[in-house]
């Protein structure tokens, strides 16, 4: 009976759809919406394909910082060192660790919120299996060009007026959804069926309207 109910699981997670979702870590949206994503995958046949985009390189670089305040360029400069260090993970042990080490990361940015503790990202690295010197790289430009292939892989079929979090469906690319909180169980179901619904759609691009919340993680 118990290899019987493996080769179920197994033929499940084959037969399972692929999405591809881009995040930086620093973002606290694309980090509620890849929690939604985590609850759909227990109701849909659907597996996310993590990948990594930056938010430091399309506002300070594509951007050119315009109309950036000087807070923000400050936030921003900042912002290259989470993505650099998933990088440096993901050419270490695989594409495979993005996911892990990216709840490891975003729970100690957001949940937890020690956004200015310099000893989340050796903790989180620690807690997926991996070195914990992989921290250095966040200081290290080594990796930026994995990080602007993987970006301009999204940002190239979405366009630059857009951020994260940015997902495939079948074959096609949108910025959001933008939610909070994240639903659960069927009602992440329910959103995903949306979603996918509207993206089929040839010349959809956009559902929009101003938020009136904050983020909220749980």
């Amino acid at each position: 009976m118990k290899g019987c109910v493996a080769a179920i699981m197994t033929e499940q997670a084959q037969s399972a759809e692929n999405v591809q979702f881009w995040f930086d870590p620093l973002c606290p949206w694309a980090w509620i919406t890849s929690r939604w994503m985590l609850e759909v995958e227990k109701v849909r046949p659907v597996r996310t394909d993590w990948r990594i985009m930056s938010l430091a390189y399309l506002n300070l670089i594509q951007h050119e910082g315009k109309g950036l305040s000087e807070e923000y360029v400050e936030r921003m400069s900042k912002a290259w060192g989470p993505v650099r260090v998933v990088a440096a993970a993901a050419q270490h042990s695989g594409p495979g660790v993005i996911g892990p080490l990216y709840t490891a990361i975003g729970t100690r940015l957001h949940n937890q919120g020690r956004r200015e503790d310099p000893k989340i990202l050796p903790e989180a690295l620690a807690e997926v299996g991996l070195p914990e010197s992989l921290a250095s790289a966040a200081e290290s430009t080594e990796y930026d060009q994995i990080i602007k292939d993987s970006h301009n892989e999204a940002f190239d079929e979405v366009g630059l007026d857009v951020g994260t979090p940015v997902i495939r469906v079948r074959g096609k690319a949108m910025f959001g959804p933008v939610i909070t909180p994240a639903p659960k169980g069927e009602a992440a179901g329910e959103l995903w069926d949306g979603l996918a619904l509207v993206i089929k759609a040839d010349g959809f691009f956009e559902l929009k309207r101003s938020r009136d919340r904050k983020p909220s993680f749980d």
